[in-house]
């Protein structure tokens, strides 16, 4: 079976999971914030370099307080546990979006998190928070009109690798594999310029419920997709 290099996956339905078993909302988001060290233990063993998972869109920021409150809290606490699971996996983790939202103290543990694996060879982890595709694409074309503007970059030189190298995944491959959990058939702002030729794996199981045996479904699928990147199949 042929592993995708790059799985991206839409963490969705922590709240839904929790309400189907009469618990509260960041119930669920507990649950899925662990599942998450599942399944780069899981995606890393089974032969993925990278996977790059949706915490938290720009969109997230107009829910409740409380939810809003209690996703930074966990947030915190998370940073601590992936540093850990990042030294005891030799996982090497980045953060994309624009963490200046962020308050100063998870700033300053993102910073540390990546610093502490950045030379780390094993599962290369993205984790997209106060992430949205358009603000990223947006803040792209910012620094690279500044650029144009300081003569640093010729208009007619711009390319798409240039474009791709003002995103926050600079140097991260693009996606083979989207998974979105939970039921959900849309992309919800999530790297909508990185998935052009990615092939997308929907499933109704909420992401706590998310195991080996559902990625290795996701995979199957994959390998069952022709895969011509706009050429034409063979006879």
């Amino acid at each position: 079976m042929k592993i995708p290099n790059h799985v991206a996956i839409i963490l969705d339905g922590n709240g839904r999971w929790a309400k189907s078993k009469g618990m509260p909302r960041n119930y669920g988001h507990m649950q899925g914030a662990k599942n998450v060290e599942v399944i780069c233990e899981t995606a890393y063993k089974m032969g993925i370099q990278y996977l790059t998972v949706y915490a938290f869109s720009t969109e997230n920021w107009k829910r409740s307080k409380d939810e809003v409150d209690a996703l930074m809290k966990l947030l915190r606490n998370y940073m601590k546990t992936c540093l850990k699971t990042a030294e005891k996996n030799n996982m090497c983790v980045r953060v994309i979006g624009d963490i200046t939202r962020l308050d100063e103290d998870i700033r300053t543990r993102i910073l540390e998190l990546e610093e502490a694996t950045k030379n780390n060879t094993g599962l290369h982890f993205q984790i997209a928070i106060n992430y949205g595709s358009r603000d990223e694409i947006r803040r792209a074309v910012t620094k690279l009109a500044k650029d144009v503007k300081d003569e640093k970059v010729s208009p007619e030189n711009i390319s798409e690798e240039l474009i791709a190298s003002y995103l926050d995944t600079k140097g991260i491959p693009d996606p083979d594999l989207m998974i979105r959990t939970s039921g959900e058939m849309r992309l919800s702002n999530f790297l909508l310029w990185q998935l052009g030729y990615a092939e997308f794996y929907f499933t109704p199981v909420h992401w706590p419920d998310f195991d080996k045996a559902e990625l290795e479904k996701a995979i199957e699928y994959y390998n069952g997709r022709e895969r011509r990147y706009g050429g034409v199949k063979e006879e």
